[in-house]
């Protein structure tokens, strides 16, 4: 696991014995991902070959739909997961329009076939392949048949009644929904970001926060509100809650803020980097008639969000 390697062109590639592989963008790298990354792993060590995942960046719905995708994963933070999942080597393809202009025989051929020597290929159940996307899994698996390829399908993974996918876990972020977000994708959903100057407002009133803009603007935010999370700074992590709003009692600006309070913390992190994880929407973010409502409300949050954290006893995960 520890040496995967990332490769970014076929080149990196050649001599390197064969394969079995799987393709897809793989955004959230959730419980689904996870259970085709697994049945990866297992057929590379059961059948002698090497676990490669063909992955795209940027994602390819910017490049051939309707403009900008809220990403759930960075690549670095994909690349981190599927090392974690035990992959042996990743090749990133950069997804332009000229590449998505390939039919599926030329990828599978050009890619797959001699670029990557697969001799196995794993897909998920509702597979999408190539231009247009209008092959799906029945060309592909035609392709693979003739080339004598062998593949496996892996069945979706479900949460309750819900078929995970990654759009299933946007629509849960956009309404506040981070522990339903949390149990598809098998981990808390987290955004990276530098620390910027604020007001300096939430110090008057006992609860300095850190301004956060996220390092990837097309990150998805969760919905407005204020959320009970934990931040990690290097390996240090603190208990916190989170403001994703427009900070009503205030100015009411337009701008999304995001903004974090670390309980028992007051370092000056400006300008670093913290990484947010979220585990449980506290309330809608609201108007409060005087900054002293505000005030006491804000403490009954402190209160709930140590409560809820202790319960998860978030105090000893890193």
């Amino acid at each position: 696991g520890a040496c995967m390697i990332v490769a970014r062109s076929l080149e990196d590639f050649r001599a390197a014995g064969d394969s079995v592989v799987t393709v897809g963008t793989f955004d959230g790298v959730h419980v689904g991902h996870q259970r085709i990354l697994c049945v990866l792993v297992e057929q590379g060590r059961k059948s002698g070959l090497r676990s490669v995942v063909v992955t795209f960046e940027p994602h390819p719905r910017t490049v051939v739909g309707k403009g900008p995708v809220s990403l759930l994963t960075t690549l670095e933070e994909r690349l981190e997961l599927f090392r974690a999942s035990g992959v042996e080597a990743v090749f990133v393809i950069n997804f332009t329009f000229e590449f998505s202009r390939l039919t599926p025989s030329d990828f599978f051929s050009t890619y797959l076939l001699h670029g990557l020597r697969a001799r196995e290929i794993v897909i998920g159940y509702d597979h999408m392949f190539g231009r247009d996307r209008e092959a799906g899994r029945e060309e592909l698996l035609q392709l693979a048949a003739r080339a004598s390829v062998a593949p496996t399908v892996v069945a979706p993974v479900t949460v309750g009644e819900l078929v995970v996918s990654s759009s299933a876990v946007r629509r849960m972020l956009a309404r506040g929904d981070v522990s339903g977000a949390s149990q598809c994708l098998g981990r808390p959903y987290r955004i990276t970001g530098m620390v910027v100057r604020g007001a300096g407002r939430g110090a008057k009133l006992g609860f300095p926060t850190a301004n956060i803009i996220p390092v990837e603007p097309t990150k998805a935010v969760p919905a407005p509100g204020i959320y009970a999370v934990t931040v990690y700074r290097g390996d240090h992590s603190y208990q916190g809650m989170m403001n994703i709003g427009f900070r009503p009692t205030f100015d009411g600006t337009s701008n999304l803020v995001l903004e974090v309070h670390i309980l028992d913390f007051d370092e000056d992190v400006y300008g670093q980097n913290l990484t947010v994880k979220f585990y449980h929407r506290l309330r809608d973010e609201r108007k409060f008639a005087t900054v002293d409502d505000l005030k006491r409300q804000l403490e009954r949050d402190r209160d709930e969000t140590k409560k809820i954290l202790s319960e998860l006893q978030l105090s000893i995960v890193h």
